[in-house]
């Protein structure tokens, strides 16, 4: 799998192995002021400056109308592929032509994975990891699903002034039910897919969980992009 803008860079090496400089960038929502490490942060920065720069082409944004079944507003770039080439998540704009707020900044497109996390939540997925959040021995478990909230929000916050996009009515919003509960395993999955494994504890799991179905190392694209 090709993580299309960090070029698989964990958050925890992003600041030593990226030649890229952050320029300085306006104050970040208050619900990304938290415990985020400045590497993280940069990270975050970085990623968000690689998806603006580069945009889905005419050709990628044919493929994920094809596995949506309708044209993909507001999108950016493609933030994760296959193995083949073909698009799995792509990146939106917070506002969707520039009237429509949209939070869900990783957005899952691929048929196969989508379909495996639909499978993943009708067995009960969803209700075995909000179990797991609300127990008392687990507080490392929610302090990580805490901050991908947080990574959420800070890649979010700079594409969106990248692109001059307000936040305003989606102000401390992510997706999938962080940063407390699981609502949506399509959510978690993509930003696991664009952020890169290690930044969402369950979106990471629900992964390895839909593996015997869909990989994003392994091929099983109904619609491929074309080289």
């Amino acid at each position: 799998m090709t993580n299309e803008a960090s070029d698989n860079l964990s958050p925890k090496v992003a600041t030593a192995a990226t030649t890229v400089t952050p320029e300085p960038s306006a104050a970040a929502p208050t619900a990304t002021e938290s415990s985020l490490s400045a590497a993280e942060n940069e990270f975050c920065v970085a990623l968000a400056r690689r998806m603006e720069t580069h945009r889905a082409s005419a050709a990628e944004i044919e493929v994920v109308t094809q596995q949506l079944g309708r044209y993909p507003r507001g999108i950016v770039s493609i933030g994760a592929r296959c193995v083949c080439g073909t698009p799995l998540a792509v990146v939106t704009r917070p506002l969707v032509e520039g009237k429509i707020p949209f939070p869900t900044t990783c957005y899952l497109t691929s048929p196969e994975a989508v379909k495996a996390m639909s499978h993943l939540e009708a067995g009960g997925a969803m209700n075995a990891m909000n179990a797991e959040l609300a127990q008392p021995q687990n507080e490392e478990l929610r302090q990580a699903y805490q901050r991908a909230h947080q990574m959420y929000l800070a890649f979010r916050h700079e594409l969106a002034r990248l692109l001059g996009d307000s936040e305003d009515h989606i102000d401390g919003v992510s997706a999938g039910g962080m940063p407390v509960r699981v609502k949506c395993l399509h959510a978690l999955c993509a930003q696991s897919l664009v952020m890169g494994e290690g930044v969402n504890p369950l979106g990471d799991r629900a992964l390895s969980l839909a593996s015997g179905e869909f990989s994003p190392s392994v091929c099983r694209c109904s619609v491929r992009l074309k080289r």
